[in-house]
């Protein structure tokens, strides 16, 4: 199982252009995994002259949104669909020479925000910003009543992502083009929060009894919804009135349906699509026999994460004891499952600079500005239970007694080949090192995304989060939100929670953060886990220009309008 490897889902990666030279310098080893240096013979996506306009980009997904509207599901499917059509206040900032994961947000439909006290913002809209020219709303102006009408979506106790927006307790709209936002206290983040591709969605008031957005999605975004048809594909067309001046530059997006990898990667090599996530297996063979392909090394947003079920669904379960969870934790080799994952060691030996990081609470890709490296000192005591120990993990098992049937773990096999495959090795490390399971395979839209990873399910759960920063990702999994995978609460975590989300002192809030990840670590609510902390690769044909980079689900807005094509 080790030797094997699959293609992680493009939907959580942040790409990194693989070109001729050192990406960035990291002596202080800050830098997200993902990034340094790179290989000679691969090529580059830097732009040949002016861009030129025209096209249809190609590309794949995985499988078919639950749903086209971002305020009534979760699912990364939908979240990625909506960046092609929505706009929100504020993007992430791209640019093909810089990491993803250094850059801070920029105006989208906003035209800026201002603060005195880091509580009460001021944010303008840009004027003249028109919605897709579709009925009912015609291509009229975006106006800040269509702000606060996404904002009571977002904000309704039945959105699943209403709690990751707490922080901000009162919207107003000053004038057509001016919002007033009141926060319970001097935020850090609030840029990040209302950039976020996970919240806040800009729709037409018209969207209220006018539409169905589930069926018709009418947004701001660089690109219109032409045709879709369910398990087949997805065409967009260009925004002609589209509010940044000159994109998109192609005529348009198709995004075919595509599950199996090996169908995607066949389709890439054939020229039939445009690019595709590549297994880490099959890299350095695609790259000799094809030397015009461009590479990028992604780093994901992604957390990958075990759960255990709640006090509400198992009061007595065993995993209520931080032995058994710290047991499961030590079941893993992470190094094995990085080079499961990854290919690690094959990759750094042809030169490639590929990341064999840990996961903590925070994903490895937010570097040591506020991931705490599970394998340093930093972590302490708690450092033991990520270490491969199944000799431990028995003893542990042994004295707190195990049950006498089979305790059920569960996953989705939504997330791409190298989640799945990583998730069978890690069933059979948890047998090797004791444990008796019981696997299910969930189907994503009909029971994963919507009960198990809601919190509604017995036994063991294999999951991912994603979120922009790291406040959010302890928000969702130990808050008040529905995404309270295990639905645990403690109140040491709260406490320190509760004080990052105010503290502007950057230093301070990050050791409030560490200390986050060595609770977690103490007390394992969750293991983290690790399909998610290697580099993933996407291949582009040698025709794409000026491929940016991301994190997160906005590549719709934040990549694919300002990419061109030289054919």
């Amino acid at each position: 199982m080790l030797r094997g490897a699959g293609a992680m889902g493009g939907g959580l990666l942040g790409a990194a252009l693989i070109g001729c030279s050192d990406d960035s310098d990291d002596p202080e080893g800050t830098t997200p995994a993902g990034t340094g240096t790179t290989p000679a013979g691969t090529g580059t996506a830097e732009a040949s002259g002016e861009p030129k306009r025209g096209g249809i980009f190609r590309s794949t997904a995985v499988s078919d949104p639950p749903t086209l509207d971002p305020y009534t599901n979760a699912s990364v499917d939908t979240k990625s669909f909506a960046a092609h059509v929505y706009s929100r206040l504020y993007k992430i900032d791209t640019d093909p020479d810089q990491d993803p994961f250094d850059l801070l947000p920029v105006p989208d439909l906003a035209e800026g925000a201002e603060t005195e006290d880091g509580q009460h913002w001021v944010v303008k809209l840009r004027q003249g910003a028109k919605f897709h020219n579709l009925d009912p709303v015609n291509g009229r102006e975006v106006t800040t009543e269509d702000v606060l009408f996404s904002w009571g979506r977002l904000s309704a106790p039945e959105s699943p992502n209403s709690t990751q927006a707490q922080e901000i307790t009162d919207v107003q709209a000053v004038d057509d083009h001016t919002l007033q936002f009141t926060l319970v206290a001097p935020s850090p983040t609030f840029l990040e929060t209302i950039g976020d591709a996970n919240l806040l969605w800009i729709q037409p008031t018209e969207a209220d009894g006018g539409f169905d957005p589930a069926l018709t999605p009418i947004g701001s975004g660089p690109w219109i919804l032409e045709k879709y048809e369910v398990a087949s594909r997805r065409q967009y067309g260009r925004h002609p009135e589209y509010f940044v001046d000159g994109l998109p530059y192609m005529d348009g997006v198709e995004d075919a349906v595509i599950p199996e990898y090996a169908n995607a990667k066949t389709q890439f090599e054939a020229g039939n699509i445009h690019n595709a996530s590549i297994n880490s297996q099959d890299i350095l063979d695609m790259r000799d026999r094809d030397p015009s392909i461009q590479w990028l090394r992604s780093s994901s947003i992604g957390l990958a994460w075990m759960a255990f079920s709640g006090a509400d669904v198992d009061p007595d379960a065993v995993w209520r004891d931080e032995r058994f969870r710290q047991a499961v934790s030590m079941t893993l080799d992470r190094d094995g499952l990085n080079e499961l994952a990854g290919n690690v060691s094959q990759l750094r030996e042809a030169g490639l600079d590929a990341s064999d990081r840990w996961n903590n609470i925070q994903p490895a890709s937010f570097g040591s500005r506020f991931w705490l490296d599970p394998k340093s000192e930093g972590q302490g005591p708690s450092s033991q239970y990520f270490q491969y120990n199944p000799e431990e993990a028995r003893e542990l098992f042994d004295a707190i007694g195990l049950p006498p049937g089979a305790v059920p773990y569960l996953y989705t096999s939504r997330y791409g080949t190298t989640f799945q495959s990583v998730a069978e090795a890690q069933g059979n490390m948890l047998t090797d090192g004791g444990l008796n399971v019981q696997t299910q395979v969930q189907d994503y839209s009909s029971q994963y995304i919507t009960q198990t990873f809601l919190g509604n399910f017995s036994g063991i759960v294999y999951g991912l989060e994603s979120s922009l920063t790291p406040g959010a990702y302890v928000e969702r999994l130990f808050g008040e939100d529905s995404a309270n995978h295990g639905r645990v609460r403690d109140e040491e975590i709260t406490r320190l929670h509760e004080q990052q989300r105010v503290e502007l002192d950057e230093e301070a809030r990050r050791e409030q953060i560490y200390q986050i990840q060595r609770r977690n670590g103490e007390m394992m609510f969750y293991a983290p886990a690790q399909s998610s902390s290697v580099s993933g690769w996407v291949a582009y044909q040698g025709t794409v220009r000026d491929v940016s980079r991301t994190r997160g689900y906005g590549v719709g807005t934040e990549v694919l309008a300002k990419i061109w094509l030289d054919e």
